[in-house]
């Protein structure tokens, strides 16, 4: 298909090429997936580092600890409670026992004796053992077992005791053995949730398969093509999973929308030729400029300069282009050799895809009010949206701690409450870093000291503060439990007073000293603050450049507008939905949940651009058949009506599986997988619902032929949208005035 110019626009080309040489299409598709996957597989992908995490003065802290090969070994805290005094010898013999048991391991490399170190709890009824473990931190879960055994072998000998375990192998064994999993059948749940969605839309199972297929292949290759790039940017653990998540919904999308205009031409009573080549210019022109629009979105990550998120760019970026290479190939291709086989395995009672281009008998009593009264219909609207948003104004962020992450009756979460009452601050303190020429010096053991007394006097410090010696690296450490649970507004204060003038003061005024604070909480606060450092700039990035891809995309001013605010204005309402379900507790049961006071410091940037992305994946199509409606000679108002009630059907089909997908997350044990599957799930349902079904038609509507609106100087911009023949441009009028009887 033409455009007013004469020439086709890149989409049908590369269309037209592919049924030409159909063959040779699909086969060069494999093998660049298999390849991919070959090459991938061999060369493997390479995971973050701990220090890669690290932001701010904690990227400074794990600089020094890599500068002396101090770096953080993985450690296990036992907690022994007992009815007698933890002094008695019958409680003597209980920890000795568990010493004794833990030291025969090869997991361990030292074993702290609480009697020595006083690690014994204010009550006298509990004593902290403290264990350094073997080899690397990152894998401590996989050499939890022996310590655990020996802990239950303790527990057996003497049942009168209680012994509670937590620390760094038996969180990550309990994290590989019970999220890790909830993780992947919750990917692969997806799956069969995106077929049955596609069955009941196309009514057939072929047609089905189809999208899941592509979007499955683009994921397999992009993944392979990810671990290449790995070597060069390290990633973190979670990278191919977001790909998976964003490759499913874009690639499934991508095949929908071709695949319903190429069913809706062989109905009008084109050819199989002509209305693959329809499809290739029309939808294949929406799936490019939809594919760059997320790609767009997606690359704002980019700007937060932390190694996780331009991770997770470079996943999503590198599906998001094979989706689209795959849409405009090797899916045309396919449709050309399958002809009308791809109706195969049609299942009685879902024969939707009957009449496509038909208007949905649903969205059609929805459209006829909302453009009765199109400006009434948009106050409404936003207006619900903005009552939605309200609780965002008071969004709190932060890097969530166990207590909040993971759900209070797990048997982990009961045994960190009761190391943590016994020894506040236990479980997560701060540790100060030290180098100086000589760690040793009386100058520096007096500083050292001050500290010590100056900490334990503002009352923001507990006991005992653990001081190591590291002369052959000219390097100190120091070990401070922090007031408070380790994560909340005291230990916060507490982990302030240590950076801003316990440490400075004291062991950082010693001449040649340099020293840094890190620690869990440390890491959370400084990652937090680079987040919030990094907001703006990227939320300011996606919008400027959606914008701008939109303006060339449809060479009107009016539609890029309309396009990046609607957006924003869903999200905004779907963040404050996340908000008052997971920072005020309200409803958050409906989902296994609880209110936890904050939301997790990364959600809302994370979930910022791939919002953005999806919901414009969409927008672009709905916006595209309105303006081809148009360009046949439809008033905007019936173009409007036309474009946003024929392809109601597909959009909904697409936004039924991302909200499935998105709400599997929900349904997971942690916190955080709850608020993103929530946020997410609730953005796409509002997105295609209150915002395409009624907030954009009503504006597009009352605005008119302003919504065509381009400004001279802009006139350069070229038109590269599809023009159809003149017979269709009468067909369309014709279709405006009688509808004709809506669609199932």
């Amino acid at each position: 298909m033409r455009e007013r110019d004469g020439r086709q626009n890149l989409a049908a080309t590369i269309g037209g090429w592919s049924v030409r040489h159909r063959v040779s299409a699909v086969v060069g598709w494999l093998v660049f997936v298999v390849v991919a996957m070959l090459l991938g597989s061999t060369a493997g992908q390479v995971e973050m580092t701990e220090d890669e995490y690290a932001a701010g003065d904690s990227a400074r802290f794990e600089q020094v600890l890599g500068e002396t090969h101090l770096r953080t070994p993985a450690s296990e805290m036992f907690l022994v409670t007992t009815d007698a005094p933890v002094t008695s010898p019958s409680s003597r013999e209980v920890v000795t026992d568990l010493v004794r048991r833990l030291h025969a391991t090869a997991a361990v490399t030292d074993v702290v004796d609480p009697y020595v170190n006083g690690l014994v709890s204010q009550d006298g009824h509990s004593a902290l053992v403290r264990v350094t473990m073997s080899g690397d931190p990152m894998t401590a879960g996989d050499r939890a077992q022996p310590l655990l055994d020996a802990a239950a072998a303790t527990r057996s000998a003497y049942p009168g005791a209680r012994i509670d375990e937590f620390g760094d192998g038996s969180a990550n064994a309990w994290f590989d053995d019970t999220i890790l999993k909830d993780f992947r059948r919750a990917e692969w749940t997806a799956v069969p949730l995106a077929i049955g969605i596609l069955l009941i839309a196309f009514g057939a199972l072929l047609a089905a398969l189809l999208p899941v297929g592509l979007a499955l292949t683009s994921f397999l290759a992009a993944n392979g093509i990810l671990a290449l790039v790995s070597h060069r940017m390290h990633l973190d653990t979670s990278a191919s999973s977001v790909m998976l998540l964003v490759g499913l919904a874009v690639g499934v999308d991508y095949s929908l929308f071709y695949l319903r205009r190429e069913r809706e031409e062989r109905v009008r009573g084109r050819d199989p030729a002509t209305a693959l080549q329809v499809a290739a210019a029309t939808s294949g022109r929406s799936v490019l400029v939809s594919g760059l629009t997320v790609v767009a979105a997606m690359s704002g990550m980019f700007l937060s300069r932390m190694l996780i998120f331009e991770g997770f760019a470079t996943a999503t970026i590198l599906v998001v282009l094979v989706a689209v290479v795959g849409s405009v190939t090797v899916l045309p291709a396919m449709l050309s050799l399958l002809g009308d086989r791809v109706d195969l395995g049609r299942v009685p009672g879902l024969g939707r895809m009957r009449r496509p281009g038909t208007e949905n008998r649903f969205w059609h009593a929805v459209l006829t009010r909302v453009l009765h009264r199109p400006g009434v219909s948009a106050v409404l609207a936003t207006a619900f949206l903005l009552v939605l948003a309200i609780p965002a104004a008071g969004m709190h962020t932060e890097r969530l701690g166990l207590d909040k992450l993971l759900p209070a009756d797990t048997s982990i979460m009961q045994s960190y409450h009761h190391i943590t009452a016994a020894f506040p601050g236990g479980p997560t303190p701060a540790r100060v870093v030290v180098t100086a020429p000589s760690v040793q010096s009386a100058e520096m053991n007096a500083a050292v000291d001050d500290f010590t007394s100056r900490a334990l006097a503002t009352g923001l410090v507990r006991e005992p503060i653990l001081v190591s010696a590291h002369p052959e690296v000219d390097a100190l450490e120091i070990e401070v439990p922090l007031a408070g649970d380790g994560t909340d507004a005291t230990s916060v204060r507490a982990l302030d007073a240590l950076r801003s003038d316990l440490v400075p003061t004291t062991v950082g005024e010693v001449p040649g000293a340099r020293a840094y604070v890190g620690g869990n909480l440390a890491f959370s606060q400084d990652f937090n603050a680079q987040l919030e450092d990094s907001m703006l700039r990227v939320v300011v990035f996606v919008l400027v450049l959606a914008f701008v891809l939109m303006l060339v995309a449809f060479r009107s001013v009016t539609i890029a507008l309309v396009s990046v605010v609607l957006n924003v204005l869903s999200m905004a309402a779907a963040f404050g939905v996340l908000v008052a379900v997971f920072q005020h507790g309200w409803g958050a049961s409906l989902v296994g949940g609880r209110g936890v006071g904050a939301i997790e410091s990364w959600i809302p940037l994370f979930a910022f651009v791939v919002l953005f992305g999806l919901s414009m994946d969409y927008h672009v199509f709905v916006v595209s058949r309105i303006r081809e409606a148009h360009d046949r000679g439809l008033s905007t108002r019936d173009a409007v009506a036309h474009g946003v009630g024929t392809s109601a059907g597909v959009v909904t089909s697409a936004a039924a599986i991302m909200v499935a997908v998105f709400a599997v997350f929900a349904t997971l044990s942690m916190t955080t997988f709850k608020q993103l599957g929530v946020g997410l799930a609730v953005a796409i349902l509002l997105d295609a619902t209150v915002v395409r079904a009624v907030l954009l038609p009503s504006v597009l509507a009352f605005l008119g032929d302003r919504t065509w609106w381009l400004p001279g100087w802009l006139s350069f911009l070229p038109d590269r949208t599809y023009r159809p023949p003149v017979d269709d441009r009468q067909d369309s009028v014709k279709e405006a005035a009688d509808p004709g009887p809506a669609g199932g």
